[in-house]
């Protein structure tokens, strides 16, 4: 990475390799494309968004569990969460207490953004999303976990809640490979069922 993010940055990216292996690709490249979107955000922002899924990595009773997707209630529970468990490493790092703060409240927005360096941390999360998790989410409608309709919505959703233009347009050429990706697979799958596949480009043509 550049060397413009610091020692707990650093060490953040580290926190996440070592202790989230399922889905620590999203995170890390979500450092990357901040970087290319905000070259000069703050430390907060760098540790915000690297960090910001960190709550899935230690399951506990707490822990939301999503039965659907493009659910509010359990992105803000999941957002919450990741926050005061990143909160209390940052503590344990012996990170100062303003610097805390300022994290904890970049993750609990990381879902909805609201403020610029919250959207910023919100831009990086999409962007990474739409470049590393739909192989992971087209298996999720591949093995019936979440409906075609519902994993078409999310990678909708993922491009149009973000606030910055400039991460809009990178976001685009990554939303529209998304939706061939989907409709390919919903031609595979009305084939397996013997259906007809005339109307099958629906996810390529939305605006």
């Amino acid at each position: 990475m550049t060397s413009r993010n610091s020692p707990i940055v650093d060490a953040a990216r580290h926190w996440v390799k070592d202790f989230y292996p399922y889905n620590r690709a999203h995170l890390l490249q979500s450092l990357v494309w901040l970087e290319r979107i905000a070259p000069d955000a703050r430390e907060a922002v760098r540790i915000a968004t690297v960090t910001h899924d960190m709550e899935r990595a230690f399951p506990g009773p707490d822990q939301p569990v999503s039965v659907r997707l493009n659910d509010p209630a359990y992105d803000a529970a999941h957002a919450e969460r990741s926050a005061r468990i990143v909160g209390r490493w940052l503590r344990e790092q012996g990170v100062p207490l303003d610097l805390i703060a300022d994290v904890e409240a970049l993750i609990a927005a990381h879902e909805v953004g609201g403020w610029p360096d919250a959207d910023l941390v919100q831009a990086a999360d999409s962007l990474s999303f739409l470049d590393t998790n739909i192989g992971l989410f087209l298996g999720f409608a591949r093995s019936g976990r979440f409906p075609l309709g519902d994993v078409a919505a999310k990678f909708e959703h993922s491009y149009e809640r973000i606030r910055v233009d400039h991460a809009r347009e990178l976001a685009k050429p990554l939303l529209h490979s998304a939706r061939a990706q989907l409709s390919a697979l919903e031609r595979e799958v009305l084939i397996h069922s013997g259906r007809s596949v005339e109307s099958t480009d629906t996810f390529e043509e939305t605006a």
